[in-house]
């Protein structure tokens, strides 16, 4: 009877210690999971990328489709920057606006920022607080008027309904130049200061006999007044030309292909650099790698907007050195850096200033 007692004792022992050891390893698994759960709950949060603006110019210029398609490429290459392109009065409104710090990144015409480094033209004083990326296409200087008009050489314009380009724009300033050139000003004619969109659209309502912007070739706002109106190109002949030469050596010919707009012959006219400008007080590291991606992804930028395709072209070509040509104002240290890189060709008076 002892010894059954002592067997049973000891088989109660042994099951103890058996329950004992599965409750200790559902513990172990317990403590495991959490482990597990609790390192996935520390993965390092997603980083917050920088929120920086371009500006453009009005809705129906080459500028603001042109700077939406520059912004979302730098956003799809950039892991730390987000860009966002916004619309101005284009060059003057840019150049003043990145001097006042109110944005990072802005679009102007070469000859806009040349004046606003000297303090001539439409700035009264030196305004010289934004820094030089680089050219990103030819501005061209493209006057239209409705056939009915009567309109084809700029001495035509006198007492016509003008659109002479948006308050603040670099069409404006270089309109006045024109015109002065011309022995025109604008009290001349009926000057209306509407962005090339809303002109246009004018121009399709007859409310406009003509309108003067700086465009891509071929642009859309006018093609878009060929679907419903005749139109005229109005000519910038060779003595007005030479004229303006003399005075802004910015400038150079332009012809715009016979049939671009109905057109059976090359029309002449002028054109300058668009250019993209930015703040002093961007990183050094930021400004190189959008520098970077400007100059190596701008053939993806040409499939969003055709204004890019010739500085795409070039640079397919080997010709790099292009995205300095017309340049006049100094560079930014991350400009500078890329170019020196790259092995370009750098005039001593566009090297860094800081």
């Amino acid at each position: 009877m002892k010894k059954y007692l002592v067997f049973l004792l000891v088989a109660i022992l042994m099951l103890s210690l058996v329950l004992v050891g599965c409750g200790s390893s559902d513990e172990i698994g317990k403590e495991g999971e959490g482990e597990g759960e609790e390192e996935v709950g520390e993965k390092d949060p997603p980083k917050t990328k920088q929120q920086i603006t371009i500006l453009t110019g009005s809705t129906g210029g080459t500028y603001f489709a042109l700077g939406g398609a520059m912004a979302n490429t730098w956003t799809d290459y950039l892991d730390n920057i987000q860009v966002t392109s916004q619309p101005s009065g284009a060059s003057v409104e840019n150049i003043n606006r990145l001097n006042a710090g109110e944005v990072e990144l802005g679009i102007s015409m070469n000859n806009i920022a040349d004046n606003a480094w000297n303090g001539v033209g439409a700035f009264d004083k030196k305004t010289q607080n934004f820094r030089t990326i680089g050219v990103v296409y030819p501005e061209v200087y493209q006057g239209v008027a409705l056939k009915e008009s009567g309109i084809v050489n700029l001495e035509d314009v006198k007492g016509k309904r003008v659109a002479v380009g948006p308050v603040g724009s670099g069409t404006v300033v270089l309109t006045e130049a024109v015109f002065a050139e011309a022995g025109l000003t604008f009290d001349d004619v009926k000057a209306n200061s509407d962005g090339f969109g809303d002109a246009a659209s004018k121009m399709q309502d007859g409310q406009l006999d003509a309108a003067f912007n700086v465009l891509s070739v071929p642009a859309a706002a006018i093609e878009e007044i060929l679907t419903t109106r005749e139109i005229n190109i109005i000519e910038i002949s060779d003595d007005l030309f030479a004229k303006l030469k003399a005075k802004h050596p910015f400038f150079s010919q332009y012809y715009i292909p016979a049939g671009t707009y109905g057109n059976t012959e090359d029309v002449k006219t002028i054109n300058c650099q668009a250019a993209l400008y930015c703040s002093p007080d961007l990183s050094e590291d930021m400004v190189y790698e959008i520098t970077k991606v400007w100059a190596e992804h701008t053939a993806e930028v040409a499939t969003a907007h055709n204004a890019a395709k010739w500085l795409a072209d070039e640079i397919a070509g080997g010709n790099l050195q292009v995205i300095l040509e017309g340049i006049t104002t100094p560079l930014h240290k991350g400009a500078y850096k890329y170019y020196l890189e790259k092995g370009l060709d750098i005039p001593d008076e566009i090297k860094p200033i800081d």
